[in-house]
Formats: C-alpha cells, sequence, structure tokens
C-alpha cells in the first residue's frame, strides 16, 4: 500500500477554497448579521447599568424558578462583577446566546422533521455523528478561512460543535410521545399541526429543554476555541492566562463561565415545564380518553 493516499484533505480544501472565491457575497452576509447580532446585544448588555441587568437576571430566575434561585443569582453576578469580569461576562453572554440561538432554531426544526422521516433520520444520522466527534478546534480552520479573525468564526463554529445534541434530543423527544394520545388527538379532530403544538411539542418538552440545556452548555464550552479565533469575552481571557501562565486570571475567567453556565442551565431547566395551554388540552384529552375507556367497559359489562 505504499504510495496510495486518498487525498480527502486536498478536496475539502479545494471546496473551501472554492466557496471562499464563488460565494464571498454570501459569506459577508453572514459575517455582517453575525456581527450586528452579537454587537447589538452585547452593547444592551455592557451599556446598561450592572445593578439594573442584574436585577433583570434575578427577576427572571424569581419568574421561571423560585426567589431562592434569584437571590443565587444575584450573589453569583455580584461576584462576577468584584472580580473585574462584567463586561467580559457580558460579551461571552451575547455570543453564547446568539449562538445558542442560532443552533436551536435550527436543531428543533430539523429534529421534528426526524422524528417524523425515516429518511430524514437515516441521512441525519451520520452527519451528526460526524458533527459530534469530529475535534471542536479543526471547525475552526474554515470558519477563519470563509471570516478571518474575530467573533464569527468563533460563533460558526460553536454553532456547528453545539447543534447535534438539540436535533437528537429534539427527535427523542418527539418519537417518545405516547401514541395513544396523539390517537386521541386525531380522533378528536385535532389536524396534524394542531398535534404537534397542542400535545407532542409540550410532552416532549422536557427532551427539548434537555437538548437546548446542553446546547448552551456546549456553546460555552467553545469560548475558549472561540478566543482563540479573537472573539471578546472570557474566552479570550482564558487564552490570555495560558499564554502568560497566569493562574489567578485563568480561575477567575473559568470561574465566572461556571457561573454563567449555571445561571443559563437552570433557567433553561425551568423553561421546560409545561404552560398552562398545553396542560390543559393534555388534561382535557386524558379525561376524554378516561370516559371512552369507562364507556367502552360498560359496554363490555352489558355485553
Amino acid at each position: 500500500m505504499d504510495g496510495f493516499r486518498i487525498p480527502i484533505g486536498e478536496w475539502v480544501s479545494s471546496v473551501v477554497d472554492w466557496v471562499k472565491d464563488n460565494l464571498a457575497g454570501l459569506l459577508d452576509v453572514i459575517s455582517f448579521v453575525v456581527r450586528f447580532l452579537v454587537d447589538g446585544l452585547t452593547d444592551i448588555l455592557v451599556g446598561t447599568p450592572f445593578p439594573i441587568m442584574i436585577a433583570i437576571f434575578a427577576l427572571i430566575a424569581w419568574l421561571v424558578r423560585s426567589w431562592q434561585m434569584a437571590v443565587g443569582t444575584v450573589i453569583s453576578f455580584l461576584l462576577i462583577v468584584s472580580m473585574d469580569l462584567w463586561e467580559l461576562s457580558m460579551q461571552t453572554l451575547a455570543l453564547v446566546l446568539v449562538s445558542a440561538l442560532v443552533a436551536i432554531a435550527i436543531a428543533v426544526p430539523l429534529g421534528i422533521w426526524s422524528a417524523r422521516n425515516d429518511t430524514v433520520r437515516m441521512i441525519l444520522k451520520p452527519v451528526l455523528d460526524f458533527m459530534q466527534t469530529m475535534p471542536a478546534m479543526v471547525y475552526l480552520i474554515p470558519a477563519i478561512v470563509f471570516f478571518s479573525i474575530g467573533v464569527v468564526p468563533g460563533l460558526v463554529a460553536t454553532v456547528i460543535f453545539a447543534l447535534p445534541p438539540g436535533v437528537r434530543l429534539t427527535e427523542l423527544g418527539i418519537r417518545g410521545v405516547d401514541s395513544e394520545t396523539v390517537e386521541a388527538g386525531k380522533a378528536f379532530g385535532a389536524k396534524p399541526g394542531q398535534i404537534l403544538r397542542g400535545i407532542q411539542l409540550p410532552l416532549a418538552m422536557p427532551s427539548i429543554m434537555a437538548g437546548v440545556n446542553q446546547v448552551i452548555m456546549l456553546s460555552l464550552s467553545m469560548v475558549v476555541i472561540a478566543g482563540m479565533a479573537g472573539a471578546d469575552g472570557l474566552g479570550k481571557e482564558v487564552v490570555l492566562a495560558i499564554s502568560t501562565v497566569n493562574t489567578a486570571k485563568g480561575v477567575e475567567a473559568g470561574l465566572a463561565v461556571v457561573l454563567v453556565a449555571v445561571y443559563l442551565d437552570r433557567v433553561t431547566a425551568a423553561l421546560g415545564t409545561p404552560n398552562e395551554y398545553s396542560s390543559s388540552l393534555l388534561g382535557v384529552l386524558s379525561r376524554r380518553r378516561a370516559q371512552r375507556d369507562q364507556a367502552a367497559s360498560a359496554v363490555s359489562a352489558l355485553a
């Protein structure tokens, strides 16, 4: 086999060069949109005085979970302020939120489509396996070639790396919905869209929100790699700490990432609870199924 080699890397490099040369306009649009979203959100988070932002974060925690979480949120973000990492944390939060929202916007529809179509599932499975197992650093190479140094390649690499769990857990949640509940909805005249919105999505919401959690956690795990690509935030601080062997700076930046991650994790976990409309619809279906079963039992007894 000496001398025999399949030049896969050269083929991929040729494709990357072709995309860069022929789709420059599309890449410029993507770069502009990403910069606009990240920079705009960063300006809002950084420009708002930190006491107001902490109060907003605490209010969100109180509304979605409990006053205990609100108190913990205040303490956590005040600790970030005390370490003089507020601005970097808000830059990281903006990057994570935008990348997570983009990944979720792609992952949830793909997961629903995959759950409803076996052919799509068969095609997506190896693609997701490839995306999830490829080392995250590899994604930076074409991203930097396409978008140069800055926040854009970091976000693109983050989205690609964080996408698979959202697709998998959305598909798992939809496929795991009780078929009898779906049939009950069809029996009462619900259309496929109504069944999806009123039955499948609410019942699959814990699994979907678990996917959202995973997307957010993986996005946060990419902040250091995004920092290597030139994105501002805690990731750049960690990279600087590594390059200067500054243990104190690295620990503080890492702790700030953990505090932001815990907050986002708790909030998204609380949002996984079915809402009032979904609960009432499912309650009606459950009661009607029980009534139907009772009627069937009574007919059987009379027979």
